[in-house]
């Protein structure tokens, strides 16, 4: 199955993806795909993006050469630096897409979950810069363990929610947010922050963060004349993963993405519907969805 195909009509990419929402939803989702597929198609909007993605948000990233660790693994080793995007990581790319969309659709409210707080903080920022009124649900967990984040947040103008319910985690701030977003559709805009969701959220991430594929292949041209023989992502969300393989999923190069063992779904899950698309999950015999053990806010 390759990365750079379209899912089908039915918002699928073989097995997994589709939309599995309540029928509120429903006319919600195909307004944000038409909306989507025509601001992709408008040179203006593009245009609109590209300099905000250069102007505001920082790229071209950077392609640092790590020449120590290198040495010592016998590799040539090189870092793709979102770190180095204004807010401190990949996420700006696919919230400035999603902001200036849910603008040009007339929404006056966005909703975002956040895990680590990355794509909170992202989200705030965003939607400071373009006039969007913003609320963040964060599992009160991950509150507490990435507060600075909380305060990046609140300092931008967001309303930020702990969330109290199940694990207080990523997965629980998506529900808070998925509830929010049925209940106030005609005026907001869930602005998703990882390749999950209903149908068409994992494509239109996947397009906002294949920047970083796009770049980081044109980069190693420059630095090395071929391709790399691997190219390795940590898996959480999988919008990092899925941004920087989208550029080399026609190479010959070795696309490996990293799970943290404790919530290993790509690896060890059974294939299940959570937050409206068919994927792997970690779920007991009744289909419920385990909890994650990890130390890390979002890796979960």
């Amino acid at each position: 199955m390759s990365l750079l195909i379209t899912p089908g009509a039915d918002g699928r990419f073989g097995e997994f993806g589709g939309r599995f929402v309540p029928e509120t939803l429903v006319p919600a989702c195909q307004e944000l795909e038409a909306a989507f597929t025509q601001a992709w198609n408008d040179v203006d909007y593009r245009s609109e993006l590209d300099s905000l993605l250069a102007e505001y948000a920082g790229r071209p990233s950077g392609l640092t050469e790590c020449h120590n660790l290198g040495k010592q693994l016998g590799i040539r080793l090189f870092l793709k630096r979102e770190d180095l995007n204004h807010t401190g990581s990949h996420k700006i790319n696919n919230v400035l897409g999603q902001v200036l969309l849910a603008k040009r659709m007339g929404k006056k409210r966005i909703v975002a979950e956040t895990g680590a707080g990355q794509h909170g903080v992202a989200a705030a920022t965003a939607a400071a810069l373009l006039g969007l009124e913003c609320k963040v649900y964060m599992g009160a967990v991950d509150v507490e363990r990435q507060s600075l984040n909380v305060f990046r947040m609140k300092l931008l103008g967001a309303q930020v929610e702990a969330v109290h319910s199940g694990s207080r985690t990523l997965k629980d701030a998506v529900n808070e947010a998925m509830r929010d977003w049925v209940a106030t559709v005609e005026s907001t805009h869930y602005c998703l922050g990882s390749v999950m969701g209903p149908h068409p959220y994992p494509f239109m991430v996947r397009q906002f963060h294949r920047v970083i594929g796009d770049e980081a292949r044109e980069q190693m041209q420059e630095r090395l004349g071929v391709m790399p023989d691997a190219v390795v992502a940590c898996v959480g969300g999988g919008s990092n993963a899925m941004g920087i393989f989208s550029g080399f999923i026609d190479t010959d190069a070795r696309l490996i993405g990293v799970e943290p063992a404790g919530g290993a779904a790509v690896g060890r899950g059974q294939p299940g519907v959570v937050h409206g698309m068919k994927s792997y999950l970690m779920q007991d015999e009744h289909g419920q969805v385990q909890e994650a053990h990890s130390i890390s806010a979002g890796l979960d």
